[in-house]
């Protein structure tokens, strides 16, 4: 491979939650610290343990050596770099910088259109598992939260039920929905008929749809990430879709994101709330990595990225199923996490999920309690890291975790 995803980089002490945080109670889900003996694997918070492009980092370089860092304008290579971007690898067409509209995260955008769409008491539909930080952007904000929850097939892939999707809206007369896609932490990449049947429940119950697509880029063999705005002229009028190239390109701490929605008022009201905040201003170093990232280069980089991370998790999902007795996993078809269901082990062996994570955290395997994501008996696992910490990691758990 061209670029580098084997080197293990010590983060200690720079800035990163997933390192530093373990042992501390800060957002009050992380991993404990593990016993002497074992250093830390990180696989709970949705970053990567891998450098970004050399392109991102010289973009920022290169805007580091001009000494001044005053109040600027978005340049016209920001808006063109997102339309080439969105044309190449999604196949969007009529996309124009108007827009586009800059975001303080995907969740700045999330609750800008959860505040001017809905008053404080209503009730918004999501699909279960839910994405944790989906709960902090409804109910959060005094609105309430309705789950449909979301079926395995026969194949254990994880399938939208429509026709409790439906009755759930018309029984709590719903009319926002928040969208996962690809969904977090399921790891599904829909299909077009599966868009199309969800655009059409929500468009039959007068919803307005926000979409989050942050993983849009991180999609494996035989799937594609599809806009949720590319379904049909009623979901592009009536969608908010959010993105970021911080999944991609491992840019959560640049802060810096990006909404795309066409129709004109409701790019007014969304844009409006966000802008009269004054909280929602771009950062210049974060418009330049996008820059960077966005570009030849960033994409070249991101094809072998994604021949490592289908591969680690190709690894992990067989590992599980081979080895860890009563514990089912879906390879995912999109994202970098696993959604482990732990349900059958613990009936067997008489274990709670509590003694099952404790267990991996003692021998430093920082996986992450899946409660939060509202799965029952569930674990959610990073394999965003060099093959040899993932292996090292299931290793761990096969001797020490899942030995009986």
């Amino acid at each position: 491979m061209k670029f580098d995803f084997t080197s293990i980089i010590d983060r200690r002490g720079m800035d990163a939650t997933a390192i530093d945080s373990a042992g501390h109670r800060v957002w009050g889900g992380e991993p404990n610290a593990p016993q002497e003996g074992f250093d830390f694997i990180p696989m709970w918070v949705a970053d990567m343990n891998f450098a970004t492009s050399p392109s991102v980092t010289d973009a920022v370089r290169k805007r580091l050596e001009h000494p001044l860092f005053g109040y600027f304008p978005t340049r016209d290579a920001y808006y063109e770099s997102i339309i080439h971007w969105h044309e190449t690898h999604f196949g969007v067409t009529g996309l124009t910088r108007e827009a586009i509209g800059y975001e303080n995260g995907v969740h700045g955008c999330v609750t800008s259109a959860i505040q001017v769409l809905t008053q404080p008491g209503d009730k918004v539909l999501l699909h279960s598992p839910t994405y944790v930080g989906f709960a902090m952007d409804v109910d959060g904000l005094g609105r309430v939260s309705v789950h449909s929850e979301l079926k395995k097939d026969e194949n254990g892939i994880y399938r939208m039920d429509f026709e409790d999707m439906d009755a759930k809206i018309k029984a709590n007369n719903i009319h926002t929905v928040i969208f996962c896609s690809p969904h977090n932490p399921a790891g599904r990449v829909w299909e077009r008929w599966e868009l199309e049947k969800a655009m059409a429940v929500f468009e039959a119950n007068d919803c307005y749809v926000i979409s989050d697509e942050i993983w849009s880029d991180i999609t494996y063999s035989g799937s594609k990430h599809i806009p949720t705005q590319m379904t049909n002229d009623w979901a592009r009028e009536h969608t908010v879709a959010a993105y970021a190239p911080s999944k991609t390109f491992n840019l959560a701490g640049m802060i810096g994101s990006y909404h795309i929605i066409y129709g004109k008022y409701l790019r007014d009201r969304v844009g409006g709330y966000a802008s009269r905040t004054h909280y929602n201003e771009q950062n210049v170093l974060s418009m330049h990595a996008l820059i960077g990232a966005y570009n030849e280069v960033g994409e070249e980089w991101v094809k072998e990225l994604l021949q490592v991370l289908e591969g680690n998790c190709r690894f992990g999902s067989t590992y599980i199923q081979e080895h860890f007795d009563g514990v089912e996993v879906t390879m995912p078809q999109g994202t970098y996490m696993l959604f482990l269901d732990c349900t059958k082990y613990c009936a067997r062996t008489g274990k709670t999920l509590d003694d099952v994570l404790h267990a991996g955290w003692r021998v430093g395997v920082g996986w992450q309690d899946g409660r939060s994501f509202n799965g029952p008996c569930h674990i959610r696992m990073n394999l965003a890291s060099p093959r040899s910490r993932v292996e090292e990691a299931f290793d761990r758990l096969h001797r020490y975790v899942f030995a009986d």
